[in-house]
């Protein structure tokens, strides 16, 4: 496929901007506000966005801004002033994360497109084509993806696709890891993780202390490929990294584009942690994929950064241009000026002499018409008309030339502003549903967990899809003569093609009574209701305010769980625009990972459960399913029986068994029935903690 591909630079700064710009960067991404996934960037204010969208926009530079996190309700309002300024600086894409953003910006700025957040989870066909008809004109995939399952995306559904190509990897899918908040109490989907995956754990698995830190990505050496695709825009991470590091990625990724040999040496100066990995892009998972930033990555760069930083000041030619000029006798000499988005200005000079002896020619005129100063205009033609005998000094053709870029410049440098239509948004949400006492739901691991007591306490069971599958002709009487009370929980990571991978099953189980599903991702959602499931969401929704709540519910989805990253009081007072509950009791999911933390000599050999401990000597529980992705817990059990009356008001109360015994299960649900005590050795989360 041959189509013009994007290169996406991050703009943590000012400085940064201008590095990414200049360098050749054909959008720029960055965060205005509190509310954008790098708040500890400088990021913009009022007067450096002003000053970006006239220099972006003269460039003819896109420009994307971040109102990628979570918010809650009390910073609805904050939010409503950032999509204001994203209107009136002509912001080309707004990208968004939480669903209640999303209702937001298509509330006020219905003409502004939208921009699936990686934070969104998004991997695999289902999730893409739901947000394609939710209107979203692209979705930034997950950096999980390999190439075949990115293939499936761009071919079956037609929305924009952005593919991370260089920067910084997560262990964790993005959107999904809860780690930064439950250590640190700092929300890496608020825009504020603290990085715990770069501390030390360890694992057994000979990893240096370092069981979750990768290595920087890059797919310098798959452009190619990328853009045989069909991809849409190549996006370098690193808002949170220096100008010099900014204007190597792109440069390097500027000479990919070109068919040149990208500068490793400098790329890898500029920041790597031991070298870079290709990620997931082959295929390939492995101890490979793992590093850390060290020492001698840190001397290598010093150098060549200030080498880079000699040279970020000359301009990327980017914006073609047509000059004119007229000399005639008796007239003022005239340059015209046109740039390919139709914009023309001229500018007059002196009447022209009589050349005494050497006067002006065309070969001359170009000569001083053809040089534009390192700005980012690149002269594609010169016309002249020029009658003989008459000369214009080559200064004064300069002078012209000056002017008419000048004036190209501002006029290219107005900003058209979209339509806002905030002044009347609803942004306070009413309780609606008058509960006193929640009922009980479980989640488990395996059948086994599914007791007598827990089918007569608790009105829906969610079970692994697997689990369901591997069973169907042989489910214990018990629960086959309770099968309405049953959910096949989907997996929480199904990439590329997900619906010719999950259909066939869940057709099966659906043909075998069970008609609820619960999942925690959107293509879930969409997969789900095409099949005609109840839907009930789970924690993985990342719900945190009431407009949320109504845009899932206007989805499909019946209820849902929401995130156990808000605190009790906010959770409580959510707008009942659906029925919601709280995860109150389980060892609290922190990472989901597709390369496996604690994989000693592959999948083969492997238990599919291991144990990472962190400094401090904390353990984690770490457990495999089906040999597709890898989830990370907490050492201890979220535990709140004791806390009824606190609990009242919840439409229900999640109990997430993991690897508990049916015994144990028993005895969880005797606490959560009665006046239970607190028992020892548990955490009570994030319910009575300010995340940030």
């Amino acid at each position: 496929m041959n189509h013009t591909i994007e290169i996406l630079a991050p703009a943590g700064s000012f400085e940064s901007m201008l590095a990414g710009v200049n360098s050749g960067a054909d959008a720029v991404y960055f965060g205005y506000g509190q509310f954008n996934a790098r708040r500890n960037a400088k990021n913009f204010d009022e007067e450096a966005f002003a000053q970006m969208a006239a220099y972006c926009k003269a460039r003819g530079v896109k420009m994307y801004m971040t109102l990628n996190t979570l918010v809650y309700d009390r910073e609805l309002e904050g939010v409503k002033q950032s999509i204001q300024a994203a209107c009136r600086y002509g912001v080309d894409a707004v990208l968004v994360q939480d669903l209640g953003v999303m209702g937001l910006l298509r509330e006020m700025a219905p003409g502004l497109p939208l921009h699936a957040s990686t934070q969104m989870a998004v991997h695999n066909v289902s999730g893409a084509r739901q947000l394609y008809e939710m209107g979203f004109t692209r979705v930034v995939l997950a950096r999980e993806m390999s190439e075949s399952e990115i293939r499936a995306v761009v071919d079956q559904v037609p929305v924009e696709a952005e593919v991370f190509v260089h920067g910084a990897l997560c262990m964790c899918l993005s959107g999904q890891c809860y780690m930064s908040s439950l250590i640190g109490e700092r929300s890496g989907n608020r825009g504020l993780c603290a990085q715990p995956c770069r501390l030390p754990f360890t694992s057994g698995r000979g990893d240096n202390g370092c069981a979750l830190s990768l290595k920087d990505l890059t797919l310098v050496d798959r452009v190619g490929q990328l853009k045989r695709l069909g991809v849409t825009s190549l996006k370098i991470e690193g808002r949170m990294k220096r100008p010099e590091y900014v204007a190597a990625a792109v440069t390097g990724f500027r000479q990919a584009l070109a068919g040149q040999a990208p500068d490793m040496e400098q790329l890898t100066a500029a920041f790597s942690r031991s070298g870079f990995t290709r990620g997931y892009f082959d295929g390939r998972l492995g101890l490979e994929m793992f590093g850390t930033r060290q020492y001698e990555d840190v001397v290598a760069g010093q150098k060549v950064l200030r080498q880079i930083a000699g040279g970020m000041e000359k301009e990327y030619p980017r914006v073609p241009v047509t000059f004119t000029f007229t000399m005639e006798a008796g007239r003022p000499v005239c340059l015209t000026a046109q740039d390919g988005d139709g914009n023309q200005v001229q500018a007059l000079g002196p009447v022209p002499e009589a050349a005494q002896n050497r006067p002006t020619t065309p070969e001359l005129a170009h000569r001083s018409l053809e040089k534009t100063g390192g700005t980012f205009y690149r002269v594609e033609n010169i016309t002249c008309h020029l009658q003989e005998g008459l000369i214009c000094p080559a200064s004064q053709m300069n002078q012209l030339r000056r002017e008419v870029l000048e004036q190209l410049t501002a006029r290219r440098s107005a900003i058209t502003p979209w339509p806002f239509y905030g002044e009347k948004a609803l942004l306070h949400f009413p309780k609606l549903l008058n509960i006193k006492i929640p009922h009980l739901r479980a989640q488990v691991r395996s059948l086994e967990q599914v007791t007598p007591k827990m089918l007569e306490h608790c009105r829906l069971i969610a079970v692994p899809l697997d689990q369901l599958l591997a069973s169907l002709t042989s489910l214990p009487p018990l629960i086959s003569q309770n099968i309405e009370k049953i959910a096949a929980a989907l997996p929480r990571l199904s990439f590329g093609d997900d619906a010719a991978a999950l259909t066939p099953a869940l057709k099966k189980i659906k043909a075998a009574g069970i008609s609820h599903i619960t999942t925690g991702n959107i293509g879930g959602i969409a997969l789900s209701k095409q099949l005609g499931f109840t839907i009930h969401g789970e924690y993985g929704l990342n719900i945190t305010n009431s407009l949320a709540l109504g845009e899932y519910a206007a989805l499909g989805v019946q209820d849902t769980v929401v995130s156990y990253e808000l605190s009790m009081a906010r959770a409580k007072a959510l707008g009942d625009l659906m029925p919601y509950g709280i995860l109150a009791y389980g060892r609290l999911p922190l990472m989901v990972t597709r390369n496996c933390p604690v994989k000693l000599s592959g999948c083969k050999n492997c238990r599919q459960y291991g144990v990472l401990k962190d400094r401090r000597g904390e353990t984690f529980e770490v457990r495999c399913t089906q040999r597709q992705y890898s989830e990370i817990f907490n050492g201890k059990a979220l535990y709140l029986a004791d806390k009824r009356e606190e609990l009242e008001g919840f439409s229900f109360l999640l109990l997430y068994f993991t690897g508990e015994t049916p015994q144990e299960c028993d005895a969880v649900l005797e606490d959560y029935t009665t006046a239970a005590t607190k028992r020892e050795n548990i955490t009570r989360g994030l319910y009575y903690r300010n995340v940030k």
